[in-house]
């Protein structure tokens, strides 16, 4: 997740000598284990959540072009990645986050992956859209983050026709006011994180 204060430290990211611990759960980098810098607001999804989150999202990973606006550790973007996502794009306002996911990244020789240092509302704003099949949103809680980038998202022509997106949020998915065309497709709680995955309709 982004690194910005505000947001809840899962136990997955606990320290282990000023830093935080992942490990991919499937595809071709599976059980590989990498460390990303502790700071406020770095919580990677934990794993049984990821695991739950990848197995609705089987048969759609393979291919697809992923976007990562608040990729924070990396974890989910890593995952898609492991499981065939074809590219993929991250950001993250950390650069210590940014520098290591790069890392890994060249650790795995993965080039299908970018990383760039960038706040992710501007970016979504200003940059000429690529529409993405799969997007990730987890930012952190209570800066209203969520909502706005997922407007961004629609209106910006960031999202390919049926694109699924993956939200985590401290409310009911069913309270955030997202695009009325965005199905809620599953929803899950864990502690006091709601996670859900919605599928855009055509407009």
């Amino acid at each position: 997740m982004n690194g910005k204060p505000n947001a809840r430290k899962s136990p997955a990211a606990r320290p282990h000598g000023g830093q935080g611990q992942l490990r991919i759960i499937g595809g071709e980098w599976r059980s590989r284990r990498f460390a990303f810098p502790e700071g406020p607001g770095l919580r990677p999804t934990p794993d049984r959540v990821r695991e739950t989150l990848f197995n609705w999202l089987a048969p759609y990973v393979p291919g697809a072009r992923v976007l990562d606006p608040f990729a924070g550790s990396g974890a989910l973007f890593l995952e898609a990645l492991s499981r065939g996502a074809s590219q993929g794009l991250a950001l993250d306002l950390n650069r210590d986050a940014v520098a290591a996911l790069r890392g890994h990244l060249d650790t795995l020789k993965c080039s299908s992956g970018q990383v760039q240092l960038q706040d992710a509302l501007a970016y979504l704003e200003k940059q000429p859209a690529t529409p993405c099949d799969l997007v990730f949103l987890d930012p952190p809680f209570h800066q209203d983050l969520l909502q706005n980038a997922c407007r961004l998202l629609e209106e910006r022509g960031w999202l390919a026709a049926d694109a699924w997106i993956y939200t985590e949020s401290e409310s009911l998915p069913s309270s955030l006011g997202l695009p009325g065309n965005w199905r809620l497709h599953r929803e899950k709680q864990a502690g006091n994180v709601h996670y859900a995955l919605w599928q855009r309709q055509p407009a």
